[in-house]
Parts: C-alpha cells; sequence; structure tokens
C-alpha cells in the first residue's frame, strides 16, 4: 500500500528524503548495501527491544555494547544515504563515502569489538584508543552535518573547544582545561559522552517507536486517519482546515517527523482549505502547527519525551498522563481557531452531505461515543480479570482475546467499501463517518496494546513497542489476504504484498533513524563536555544573575534559548541541551524563592518550546515544507504559524504554577473532571483572544472580561493565595507522623537550609513525592521516606537530612545531605481555589449574550 507521501510530488518527496531519510538513492549494488545494512540494523532492533534474548539465552548485549552498534550502523548509513553537499551524486555513492562509511562503522563500533580490552584499563587510552577517538569524532561530526545540518556539528565543536580552553576563558566561565587524551576519553570511551544516556535511548526505546510508526504507516494507518477525520469534519465549516487538525493529531502517532507530517497530509489538506476560503498563508500555518503538535501527542510523542524516563526519572507512563491534557487543550484551542477563522471569513462547507436534524446527530454521537466507552471498559475489566484469574495461563487467554477481536475488526472491513487512497481535490465527496471507521477498525488494534501495555500493564517503553509491532506485523502479513478470502476474492499474490510492506517499513524506519541516531550521539558530546568542565555548576549563578532571581524572567530566559536553539538544531539535541544545562536551575531558583516546581513541569516546558523551532521563522523546515505546497512566501507562513502557536506557547508558563494542568496534585474524580472542563474553557477563550473574534468581533471592554476569565481559569490559585496562604507551618519533628499518614503518592513540602558548596547559606523549599502505602495498612513514615530516598534523623534539637540516596526521588527534588529540615509545610485548611471558576463563567456568560446580541442584529 502506498504512503500517503509517496503520493506527494517528486520535490516534496525529495525534500522530505533531505530531511529525514537521506537525499540519496544509488542503484544496483549500493542500493542492495543499503537496504540490507537498513534492514538487519531494524532486525538488531526489535531482536534487542524484545525478550527473547533472555528468554533463549543468546545475543545479549549489555547498554554499552549495544549503544556502540547502533551508533556504528547509523554513522554507515550517514555516509552511504547522505551526500556530502548538494553538488554530490545522488544515484551512486563516490569511494571516498564508502571510505568513511567503513572507517565511521568500525569507530562507531570500537567498543563493542574492543570491549574486554578497554574494561581492562578503564581511564588508561593507548595510541590506538586516541587515534580511534579522534576520527570518531570527526566522523560523528561529518555525518551530523550531512544527516541535521551545520549547526549542530557547530555546537559540538563549541564545547569540545570550551573544554579544551578552559583556563582562556572569562572568570565565570572558566575552569582548568582539559588535556587531548582526557577529552577523548571521556567522549568516546566512556558512557559519560557520545555513548551517553541520549544514545542509550536512542538504542532502547526511540528506534523501536519510530519503526512502530513507520509499518502503521505502510500498513495503512496513516491514509485510515486521514479519512477518519475528512469523514467525521470534512462536510463542516472550514472542514479541510478540521481535518487537517484532527488528522494530524492522530498522525502524530506514526509520524515522529515534523516535516513528513506537513507533506503527506498537507499534499490534500492545504489545497482543500485554500478552496475553501482560508489562503495559502494560513493553510500553510494550520498545516505546519497541527503536524508540529504531533510530537507532544501521546502515547508516542517526539524522540525527546522518551529521554525523559532517564532525565526525570519517572515511567513513561506517568510522562504520558502529565502531557495528555497540555497536548489535547493544544488541540482544542488549534480546533477552534480554525472554526473562527471559518467565521471571519464566512466561508460555507465544500461539501454537502444530506441535512440531519440536531436531535438525529445528537443521538448518533451520544450512542457512538457511549458505545466505545462501553466497548472500551468491557475489554479492559475482561483482560483484568482473565490476568487476576489465569495466573500464568493469562497471556495466553488475553492473546485469544487480541485474536477474536482482530477477526471480528476484519469482518468489519471486509463487509465495507475499501477505503479511497487519497482524497480528490478537485471534487471532494462526503464520506459515511461509521462505514469509514468500520473499515479499519483493525489499526487500532496495535495503538491499542501500545496503550495497554504502557499504562496498565506498565511495561518498559521499549517492551511496550516491541508487542505493539509484534501484533502490527502479523495485521499486515494477514489483513489483506483475510479481507478477500472473506469476500470470496483470490488472496495468493496478497500475502507477497504484506511481506512487502514489512520489509519497506522495517527500511523505512532505520532511515528514519539515521538523524535522530546522529543527533543523539552529537548530543552526548555537549553534555559530556558539561559534565567535564562543571558547566552545570555554573550555569544556576549565571540564570540567576541573568533573571536577577525572579522565576517568570528565567522561565522567559530558558524559553528564549530554546527557541534560538530550535532555528538549527533539532527537537531531540535542543532538548538534551537546556535540559541538561537549565531544569536542574529551574528547580533548584524556584525553590529558593519558595516556589516548588515539579521536575517534570520544568522537562515539559523545555520539550515544548524546543519543538517551537520548526514553526518560527525564518529557520523552521516544517514551515518551508507548507509553503512549498501552498505556494506562498515561507516568511509570511512562519509568522502565521506563530500568531496561531500562541496558544501553545502559553501553556508551559501555566503549568510551572498550576501543577494541576498536568494531572498533578489532583486529589479525586471529580476534581479531574472540573479541572479539565476549566481549562478546555480557558483554552477555547483564550484562541478567542488571540483571534479577536468569539461569536462576533470582539470589542475592548470584552476582550478584557475574557481576558480575566481566561486568568481565573488557569490560574485560580494565584487569586486564592491573595486572601489566604496555601500552606501552614508545622514543626519538622512531625515529619514520621505525617509521612506514615499521607495518602498513596501523596506529597510531602519541606523547608530545609544549609550551606552551598561555595559557602553561601541558603534556604530552600522542597517537595517529596512518597510512594504507595503498605498493603498490610502497616504503615511507618521512617520506611516511607527511607524508600523515597530520604533518610532522617533528630540532632542536636534538629531534623537533619542524614542521607539522599543517589538517583532516588529525593535527589531529584533537590534535597542536600547535611541540610537541616526548618519546617514542613502542610496544605492550609483555606477555600478551594476552583470557586473563582464562577466569576469567570459570569464573565464568559456576560460576553456570550452582549455578543448574541449584536450577532442576532446584524
Amino acid at each position: 500500500m502506498a504512503t500517503d507521501l509517496e503520493k506527494a510530488p517528486e520535490s516534496l518527496q525529495q525534500l522530505v528524503a533531505d530531511t529525514d531519510t537521506g537525499g540519496r538513492n544509488p542503484r544496483g549494488l549500493s542500493k542492495a548495501v543499503i537496504f540490507a545494512v537498513s534492514l538487519g540494523w531494524a532486525l538488531f532492533q526489535l531482536w534487542y527491544a524484545s525478550p527473547l534474548p533472555f528468554a533463549l539465552g543468546f545475543g545479549i548485549l549489555n547498554d554499552t555494547e549495544a549503544r556502540a552498534l547502533h551508533l556504528g550502523l547509523a554513522l554507515f548509513l550517514a555516509f552511504t544515504a547522505w551526500p556530502a553537499s548538494r553538488y554530490s551524486p545522488r544515484d551512486r555513492i563516490p569511494v571516498v563515502d564508502w571510505v568513511l562509511a567503513f572507517a565511521g562503522a568500525f569507530a562507531g563500533a570500537y567498543l563493542l569489538l574492543f570491549y574486554g580490552e578497554l574494561a581492562l584499563r578503564p581511564g588508561q587510552p593507548n595510541t590506538m584508543d586516541i587515534v580511534v577517538a579522534s576520527a570518531g569524532l570527526v566522523l560523528l561530526l561529518e555525518a551530523t552535518r550531512r544527516a541535521i545540518g551545520w549547526p549542530m556539528s557547530l555546537l559540538a565543536l563549541i564545547f569540545i573547544a570550551y573544554a579544551m580552553l578552559g583556563p582562556y576563558m572569562p572568570e565565570v566561565l572558566s575552569h582548568k582545561g582539559a588535556s587531548l587524551n582526557r577529552l577523548l576519553s571521556h567522549l568516546w570511551l566512556t558512557t559519560e559522552g557520545v555513548y551517553g544516556i541520549a544514545l542509550g535511548v536512542s538504542t532502547s526505546t526511540i528506534f523501536v517507536y519510530v519503526l512502530f510508526g513507520t509499518l502503521l504507516d505502510r500498513a495503512g494507518g496513516g491514509n485510515y486517519m486521514m479519512q477518519v477525520s475528512f469523514a467525521a469534519l470534512g462536510h463542516l465549516r472550514g472542514g479541510p482546515a478540521k481535518v487537517a487538525v484532527v488528522s494530524s493529531a492522530l498522525n502524530g502517532m506514526i509520524s515522529g517527523s515534523s516535516v513528513s507530517n506537513v507533506v503527506s497530509g498537507g499534499i490534500f489538506t492545504i489545497p482543500l482549505m485554500k478552496k475553501a476560503g482560508y489562503g495559502g498563508v494560513k493553510a500553510g500555518a494550520i498545516e505546519t502547527m497541527s503536524s508540529v503538535n504531533g510530537q507532544i501527542m501521546p502515547p508516542v510523542m517526539g524522540a525527546a519525551a522518551f529521554l525523559m524516563v532517564e532525565y526525570v526519572g519517572i515511567p513513561y507512563s506517568e510522562i504520558v498522563k502529565s502531557a495528555i491534557l497540555p497536548a489535547s487543550l493544544s488541540y482544542i484551542g488549534l480546533l477552534y481557531i480554525v472554526h473562527l477563522e471559518a467565521l471571519k471569513l464566512r466561508m460555507n462547507p465544500i461539501i454537502r452531505r444530506a441535512p440531519r436534524p440536531w436531535s438525529t446527530k445528537a443521538l448518533r454521537f451520544g450512542l457512538g461515543l457511549s458505545g466505545s466507552v462501553l466497548v472500551v471498559c468491557a475489554l479492559y475489566y475482561l483482560l483484568a480479570a482473565i490476568k487476576s484469574l489465569l495466573g500464568a495461563a493469562a497471556p495466553w487467554a488475553a492473546g485469544a482475546v487480541v485474536l477474536a477481536l482482530y477477526g471480528i475488526s476484519i469482518h468489519q472491513a471486509a463487509h465495507s467499501p475499501d477505503l479511497p487512497e487519497d482524497i480528490d481535490i478537485e471534487n471532494p465527496q462526503a464520506l459515511d463517518t461509521w462505514p469509514t471507521v468500520r473499515a479499519g477498525l483493525h489499526f487500532l488494534m496495535p495503538i491499542g496494546t501500545l496503550i495497554w501495555c504502557l499504562m496498565v500493564e506498565e511495561m518498559s517503553p521499549a517492551l511496550s513497542a516491541f508487542w505493539a509491532i509484534a501484533v502490527l506485523v502479523v495485521l499486515m502479513l494477514t489483513q489483506r489476504p483475510l479481507i478477500a478470502r472473506l469476500r470470496g476474492e483470490p488472496s495468493g499474490a496478497r500475502w507477497m504484498q504484506g511481506a512487502a510492506d514489512v520489509i519497506g517499513g522495517l527500511t523505512d524506519g532505520s532511515r528514519n533513524m539515521i538523524g535522530i541516531a546522529a543527533a543523539t550521539a552529537t548530543a552526548g558530546i555537549i553534555v559530556g563536555g558539561i559534565t567535564l568542565t562543571g558547566l552545570g555548576l555554573r550555569m544556576t549563578e549565571f540564570v540567576e544573575f541573568v533573571s536577577r532571581g525572579n522565576v517568570m524572567a528565567m522561565l522567559m530566559f530558558i524559553a528564549f534559548v530554546c527557541l534560538v536553539l530550535g532555528l538549527g538544531v533539532p527537537t531531540t539535541a535542543n532538548y538534551v541541551l537546556v535540559a541538561t544545562l537549565m531544569a536542574p536551575v529551574v528547580v533548584e531558583l524556584g525553590a529558593q524563592s519558595g516556589l516548588v516546581i515539579p521536575l517534570i513541569a520544568v522537562h515539559l516546558f523545555v520539550f515544548y518550546y524546543g519543538i517551537m523551532g520548526d514553526i518560527t521563522p525564518p529557520v523552521g523546515l516544517a514551515t518551508f515544507a507548507a509553503a512549498a505546497i501552498s505556494g506562498e512566501d515561507a516568511i509570511k507562513t512562519g509568522v502565521q504559524g506563530a500568531l496561531y502557536a500562541l496558544r501553545t506557547v502559553v501553556l508551559p508558563f501555566i503549568w510551572i504554577f498550576n501543577p494541576q494542568l498536568l494531572l498533578l496534585e489532583i486529589d479525586s474524580i471529580v476534581e479531574l473532571v472540573v479541572v479539565i472542563v476549566a481549562c478546555t474553557l480557558a483554552m477555547l477563550l483564550f484562541s478567542a483572544l488571540t483571534m479577536g473574534w468569539f461569536r462576533v468581533k470582539l470589542r475592548a471592554w470584552e476582550t478584557l472580561l475574557l481576558a480575566i476569565a481566561v486568568a481565573l481559569l488557569f490560574r485560580p490559585d494565584w487569586f486564592m493565595d491573595r486572601i489566604a496562604a496555601p500552606y501552614r507551618d508545622a514543626p519538622a519533628d512531625q515529619a514520621f507522623a505525617i509521612a506514615r499518614d499521607a495518602p498513596d503518592g501523596g506529597r510531602m513540602v519541606m523547608v530545609i537550609q544549609g550551606t552551598t558548596i561555595e559557602g553561601e547559606d541558603v534556604t530552600k523549599t522542597v517537595a517529596l513525592r512518597l510512594g504507595d502505602r503498605p498493603a498490610d495498612g502497616a504503615a511507618d513514615g521512617r520506611r516511607r521516606l527511607t524508600e523515597s530516598g530520604l533518610t532522617l534523623v533528630p540532632l542536636a534539637g534538629e531534623t537533619q537530612i542524614a542521607q539522599v540516596k543517589f538517583g532516588s526521588r529525593a535527589q531529584k527534588s533537590g534535597f542536600e545531605q547535611g541540610w537541616a529540615v526548618q519546617s514542613l509545610r502542610l496544605p492550609s485548611d483555606r477555600p478551594n481555589p476552583h470557586w473563582f471558576y464562577l466569576p469567570a463563567l459570569a464573565l464568559t456568560a456576560l460576553v456570550w449574550v452582549t455578543q448574541g446580541r449584536r450577532l442576532r442584529a446584524v
């Protein structure tokens, strides 16, 4: 099955290839070599992610060995798939690139090939080690220049120069410097540099998720999501723009690339938006924003999201939970923006569907929604019952359930019309929603498998992706033959077509990973330079100096840094750099200001602003792709996209101060529902403010009232803080009793005081997330604190922090060994801040009614 990308014009396909997979397409033996290495890389990554090595007892690689093989294969493909320059041949591989490819493969895999010898002489590199490390760094930087662009390589060179020229730097940045041997050993022969966390996550997790996306797209999942969106929304006012928003949100689970997402969907939606009346600039901006935001949409987010698992130290399922509401709000806001644009431009639907009474529409929607909820709940409780009742036989029974569901969905597909392979731009036809959904229900099974493994079984991200890919491969091999059999058609050739799709998806996934592997490896150079020089410790002073201790100024500075870096550095590397340097600084300076900022909030802040680099002019690649389709100026498209992006840009500042937006600090289902409804309304009103339009054009006083309503809905705590303090102080010696009585996952806030290594007396407010209470109910406060990594002891009339376990929640929360706990901060008995939602609703209703009168008068 052709992917949506393969339907794009050749020039756009070349743009995506130059950006994501390499612009070279050789013939003959060279093509066969690239194909074989790409296929082998994908199969190795599947093997590494699976439980098979441990089950069978062979082919087991430790983390360092796997990272080395991962990088070696990536470097080989980087030099064979990417031309050195625009003037280099595309249809053949020059001899020099063959030499560089094999040299890169050897240097990248050096830690695997000589693992035993290197382990026997740690920190004592010989001549060969230094030569290989030197060549490896040069080759990695060149591969990164080809696959990512010169800014990434230049940034890495700056950090290498900084590591070696430390004594000659200004006093605020100076350090003793590093010798060439020490630098090379640190960056290439240990796991502190190139082979560090970023490359490790690329090896263990990112690859299999990219593979999942390319396979699902090959299977037809991308086209299915586009067609469902078109069937549900294409007939509405501004329908093509709404299709772009929803389909891009769904395709965010498939494509990790903003550029390919723009091209694969934009070739249909941008011309349709122009036809509907949006104009080329707005059409390109809408598609760009929709596609770029696909990286923030769970369950499969951008590659940087998987790095958070290591940096924040929480399961990926927790990251998904925290990210789901902001991502949904962003897409809801964009959907409302395109609706308001349609109202302002007085558009009419470009597709006519037989009119139905509102009662019929409401009944159909209610039945569809309730039926979907009932099916999901029934499946959840069925699988939960199987797991609890059948013990060791549960996986087989669950597999039988999945197989039965697959049979039902294939039966539905066989008795539904085939989905169109594209959308007729010149004469678009309305599709019925339910028949379109029925035709591809089986595509939801691998996605459901992924979500189940991640969120319910709480498997590792890599293992979850492996089982989802296993289900997907079975689907790809069997869907066409089974549908043909059920329709009474011959099925022989369709088996081979399914196999070809699987192999094509595997090789496509490998080629999509080359740039990501190079970027994460080069990000390791930057992180290695930071750890080698101690730059991270100096950043607190620097950021404090720049922001003058103001948390808002500090956040704006970090947002600016992310946006500037995003002009030339991919999101993953942008995240690694800023998260390594800035995230601990924000938490630390916030704590010193008495503000408890959850670490996940800071990392998502950096993640969101890193993604904005794909939009903001003058370099946003996704914007250039959209402009190439619309035929409009890329800068104008980028400026319009940045205006639409305001609703996404504002969210990170809100959740820093109101963690409930990340579904943190929520104690009940009722509170959860209230927060979701309030935040959704706030996003709709904020979108209306940015457009200057609600039901009709906003007047100045209406704008002011809606702005106040948005503030009340997004930050009710700020208004309540003006009336009553959120915390009351309690003596530090009550820590064990409070920890004992805290609920599962409860949070303890403490004010601690001590002396930094620079000799400065500091007081800061920190919070510790506790684990679950024991099943027998015999809670022990001291034990619960210890399990979270914190050991407290009464000493000389004070409560002292005796130990902070390395890598624990306590360490990540900012607790310092040897400091004293001054006091505990307990929630006060003040009224619930959510009472401020009522005046917000009243202000919104007032504007709604007054605009309704003007609307009727027109």
